[in-house]
């Protein structure tokens, strides 16, 4: 059983709104779609980085090596540097420059998350031209 509520007229009258809830549910279904693709989209895997083989850079005159060593301790030159005293260390050795090249070399057996937090605390304190120092791989003829 039927009942028709209008009590109008019987031709249908045109709606001249968009109906958007399909829409918004087509948005929707998208999204959680993306969020589940994206993180299966990351890559990752274990790498084991190859030295290189890139032509050696000429070097400055009085260039500046901050080293990592194996105890994850920091040295300008040979003089040890606590690490909240880079800042200012490296101000007085590159006599205020902060374009100044810095050489950092660490040690093979220092986590790559420990460079990252040195090369942190240079750009920190300013110091944006950096150059990682690597053994050169001699190649076989």
């Amino acid at each position: 059983m039927s009942v028709r509520l209008d009590h109008g007229e019987d031709t249908l009258s045109e709606v001249h709104e968009i109906n958007v809830t399909p829409f918004i549910d087509v948005m929707l279904v998208l999204l959680i779609i993306f969020m589940v693709a994206a993180p299966l989209a990351t890559v990752d895997i274990q790498v084991n980085l190859p030295a290189s083989t890139a032509e050696p850079q000429q070097r400055p005159d009085k260039p500046l090596f901050l080293s990592v060593k194996s105890d994850l301790s920091l040295a300008l030159g040979n003089d040890t540097v606590a690490r909240e005293l880079l800042g200012s260390t490296l101000d007085a050795a590159a006599k205020g420059d902060k374009g100044t090249l810095i050489f950092l070399r660490a040690d093979k057996t220092v986590p790559y998350g420990e460079l990252i937090e040195v090369m942190n605390h240079l750009r920190k304190a300013g110091y944006l031209k950096v150059s990682l120092v690597a053994l050169e791989k001699v190649s076989a003829p």
